[in-house]
């Protein structure tokens, strides 16, 4: 019985771990969906002479070509989060499982103190 207790907060432990990348993972997407938005919203106020990052170098694109490719990136991270909010309500149905078939363990008179 000791042993079932033991995996068992193991497997608790291990849940617990996993939710808590999902959740960091969830809001480094989040993140990076708004800065998306901000840019967005920036191209409307400019003139069509862009400049974006390639590694150390500034290219000039168009407007609309690089509209699209946040467009794109920001429907893929929409996608990414879907995903992760997924993994997250199984993950925490599997959480609330596992703590309750521990607790069904725990002999009543540990409960106590």
């Amino acid at each position: 019985m000791q042993d079932q207790l033991e995996n068992m907060l193991n497997q608790l432990q291990l849940h617990n771990q996993q939710l808590q990348t999902i959740l960091l993972q969830k809001q480094t997407l989040m993140l990076q969906g708004k800065e998306i938005e901000k840019a967005l919203e920036e191209i409307e106020k400019v003139s069509d002479d862009i400049y974006k990052s390639i590694g150390p170098i500034l290219v000039k694109t168009g407007k609309t070509e690089i509209k699209k490719e946040l467009e794109e990136s920001k429907e893929e991270a929409e996608l990414k989060i879907k995903t992760l909010e997924t993994q997250e309500k199984r993950l925490k149905a599997k959480i609330r499982e596992s703590q309750e078939k521990f607790q069904s363990l725990i002999p009543k008179s540990a409960e106590g103190g």
